[in-house]
């Protein structure tokens, strides 16, 4: 099946490169998260104004933790300002915002304003941008089969049960995966959603994407041949 001119139902993207960023300008790292989250909204216009439905961005993962106290406080702030001041950005493109990840984790502060925004929007018919905040795909994975031995003991798994169990199981499968910055895996980055997503790398570091370069991969995805373990007649 060639995708033709039909955009992609769900675009995932691992945002990746604001450290180098901010090092090849002599920058420290929060700089270059700053740029990151400055790149992040102009995506996210670009999108909408593409008139794609389904959008997730890879923000803060489950191994992140593993980074300095100072960075995580740093990221830590800057995700809750830009949930606090875009809702007027959110309602302008009728944008609706969900989460993947597990919140428990997450500072109470954070938690708060992530189910303020997500009521907030909730009723927005146009692009769903999906929030992967504390997110690994692994995780997700197993909390999904926790929740059905919780709900449901005694019944057995299927793939059906455990991708209705996942975080945002109203979304369709990831059908392009965008990693920016030159690197080439996918870093626990939805794993059961991108089963067969059509992989697009970047060797352009975050804070530099523009509409242009989504626009690029997005044609990219339309010239592919999507199979999907079949034979091409």
């Amino acid at each position: 099946m060639t995708s033709q001119d039909r955009n992609p139902s769900h675009i995932g993207i691992i945002m990746d490169g604001n450290g180098r960023w901010a090092k090849n300008r002599g920058q420290i790292r929060s700089a270059g998260h700053k740029e990151g989250l400055n790149a992040a909204k102009t995506i996210v216009k670009a999108a909408s104004d593409m008139g794609l439905k389904n959008l997730s961005l890879y923000v803060f993962s489950t191994e992140n933790w593993k980074r300095t106290e100072d960075e995580i406080s740093f990221l830590m702030v800057l995700i809750k300002s830009y949930l606090k001041k875009e809702y007027q950005f959110y309602k302008e493109n009728s944008i609706r915002v969900v989460h993947s990840g597990d919140l428990n984790r997450l500072p109470g502060d954070i938690q708060n304003e992530l189910s303020t925004v997500m009521e907030q929007t909730s009723h927005f018919k146009g692009l769903t941008v999906n929030l992967l905040i504390n997110y690994g795909g692994q995780d997700e994975i197993v909390r999904s089969v926790n929740k059905h031995i919780q709900d449901s003991p005694g019944v057995k798994l299927s793939a059906e049960i455990i991708g209705r169990n996942l975080d945002n199981p109203e979304l369709p499968p990831v059908d392009l995966l965008i990693r920016t910055g030159g690197e080439k895996r996918i870093s626990n980055f939805l794993i059961w959603q991108t089963a067969y997503a059509e992989l697009y790398f970047s060797e352009k570091l975050w804070p530099d994407w523009t509409a242009e370069d989504l626009k690029e991969a997005v044609k990219s995805f339309k010239n592919r041949d999507r199979r999907f373990g079949g034979v091409k007649k």
